[in-house]
């Protein structure tokens, strides 16, 4: 059984001091959207942290669904996480090269739905551990495979009647972690064919807001300001989304980190919702 003892968040600092610890993996996680025109197996593979895992997103996730990389099974996420050579008892800090952490708290938060809990997100990720002037490795890395055992806690998932439901009578607050372009309909969505605009009755706050201008995670007190701000109320639950349940994630980590109600991942998220044929708002919420 893993010793380590994680808040939700480490800072470079403490990675640097733990790195190559038995028991302590530490995972690339990035990922981005094809617009951006980056390769992120092409850039781990280029510099990473030392000893790092590339852990791929869509890999580890549903083959079969027409959506982006949603949940898979039980035993095809203990499989691929296995293969990465990662025991259950391992803990794990994920990073991304993002500087916002764009697809961190996925990984973060895939692993505790799937009962994981000894993990955590670098802060300020590579761009942040490359700042304060610290080694990178290259090239790819293997493992020996292990056994990983995963299962799914549903309660952390909903679905879409399951937010429209929580719409209609008001149960949760359904929060989109998009840009506010996005939300209102101003800016297109990055994937082709898909429309902008959002839920009737959800809250827009743009993912970036809960980082700072170094890409570190904000203060918890600030996060409760900017969550409150937001219309957010902190002893309610919440439903996060986004374009495809990745960046919604840093809502949950966010409620993790200053001791909120717990959140659920609606995983489907706008690309599901906006080409199902459900309603669709523009404007400004509540316009």
């Amino acid at each position: 059984m893993t010793t380590f003892s994680m808040p939700p968040v480490v800072p470079d600092a403490w990675l640097a001091e733990r790195l190559g610890t038995p028991g302590l993996v530490v995972l690339d996680a990035s990922w981005y959207l094809p617009p951006t025109g980056r390769n992120a197996r092409a850039e781990f593979e280029a510099g990473h942290l030392p000893g790092a895992r590339y852990f791929d997103l869509d890999a580890a996730s549903d083959p079969a669904s027409p959506l982006p990389h949603t949940l898979p099974s039980d035993a095809a996420f203990g499989a691929y996480v296995g293969g990465l050579g990662i025991g259950s008892d391992d803990a794990i800090v994920v990073y991304d090269g993002s500087g916002a952490n764009l697809s961190a708290a996925r990984a973060w938060w895939v692993f505790r739905a799937f009962g994981h809990r000894a993990v955590a997100v670098l802060d300020g990720g590579a761009v942040r551990w490359r700042a304060a002037g610290r080694p990178m490795d290259a090239g790819a890395v293997t493992t020996p495979p292990r056994a990983f055992t995963a299962r799914l806690d549903r309660g952390l998932v909903r679905s879409a009647d399951d937010v429209a439901a929580a719409l209609a009578q008001r149960t949760a607050q359904v929060v989109d972690m998009r840009s506010a372009g996005r939300f209102e309909a101003r800016d297109p969505e990055p994937r082709p064919g898909l429309p902008s605009g959002h839920m009737a009755g959800a809250v827009n706050l743009p993912y970036t807001d809960l980082v700072g201008a170094e890409g570190l995670v904000l203060p918890a007190e600030e996060v409760r300001a900017r969550l409150q701000r937001a219309g957010i109320g902190l002893d309610r639950p919440v439903i996060a989304t986004c374009g495809s349940g990745t960046t919604a994630c840093n809502l949950l980590l966010a409620l993790e980190r200053i001791g909120a109600t717990p959140g659920a991942l609606y995983d489907g998220s706008w690309t599901e919702w906006a080409s199902s044929g459900r309603p669709i708002a523009t404007g400004t919420a509540g316009a």
